[in-house]
């Protein structure tokens, strides 16, 4: 058997071997296991068990992003207000139509939650979903990004980081948007051209942003988006409830568990050596 070496720390370094069944290499890492063959690298992801947290606590960054909650907050609390105005004034979502991009599984979440609001659905994404699917919670397929970048009050990214998705808005895209849209991204900071978005916020392109996610986190505390009113910033917590992170510790569990004795790896994702998905 060989040995493999790996930037690791040396606790979680183990033998590489051939995975069961196959002509592969497998290398296990910390809870990742990989397979690694000349086509594809396998590992497992924990992001299936995130869903309903995502689903819960990115749809509020619509609704409050819309209705202007944090500068009304601090509107509410500032020493100097003496009255407010009554020509202040937020976006409804409730007929709005959300853009979403990357309809993957939390993606869909966010969609069923959505409906709820009443809110027109749009999406765009690798692939199509299914009818059915589509239908249950009344989406509508855009093939062309910059159709639902033209046509949507709420612009959300929920789609993967990968060399093709990297700053996938920029200034074009932020161009493309209405001047009283909003840009929510819960996926990765380099997703947006921060610079662009700067700029964009600054000047009007779009009226505000709501952002889970930056690059790099955290931002440095004289970064501009920190002093902006019109942005709104959380600290990657999509994922931040007590229930999703024990169901992503039994996950991993399982995943060692798994790799371990030669089994399936559960949630397993084949990434191709360009990193994109098989």
């Amino acid at each position: 058997m060989e040995t493999a070496h790996t930037s690791a720390p040396e606790l979680f370094r183990v033998p590489v071997g051939r995975a069961p069944g196959s002509m592969r290499t497998e290398t296990r890492v910390g809870h990742l296991a990989l397979w690694i063959s000349p086509i594809c690298v396998l590992l497992n992801t924990l992001c299936i068990f995130k869903e309903p947290a995502m689903g819960d606590q990115d749809l509020p960054g619509v609704l409050v992003s819309g209705l202007e909650g944090p500068h009304g907050h601090r509107l509410a609390i500032a020493p100097d207000t003496e009255n407010f105005s009554t020509n202040w004034m937020g976006q409804e979502v409730t007929g709005a139509t959300l853009g979403i991009i990357g309809m993957g599984s939390i993606g869909y979440k966010i969609a069923q939650r959505a409906k709820a609001f009443d809110m027109k659905i749009l999406y765009h994404n690798r692939k199509r979903r299914k009818l059915e699917e589509e239908e249950a919670v009344g989406a509508t397929y855009c093939e062309s990004l910059d159709d639902l970048l033209q046509r949507s009050d709420f612009v959300l990214l929920a789609v993967s980081l990968t060399p093709q998705t990297q700053r996938l808005i920029g200034k074009r895209e932020l161009n493309m948007m209405k001047p009283t849209a909003i840009l929510v991204n819960i996926g990765r900071g380099l997703l947006v051209d921060q610079d662009a978005l700067v700029q964009a916020l600054q000047t009007g392109v779009i009226k505000g942003a709501a952002l889970d996610v930056t690059h790099p986190e955290p931002l440095p505390r004289d970064h501009p988006l920190l002093k902006l009113e019109n942005v709104t910033l959380t600290p990657h917590a999509g994922s931040a409830t007590h229930q999703a992170r024990r169901q992503m510790m039994e996950n991993l569990v399982a995943s060692i568990l798994a790799s371990l004795h030669g089994l399936p790896i559960p949630n397993e994702v084949r990434l191709n050596w360009d990193n994109s998905v098989a």
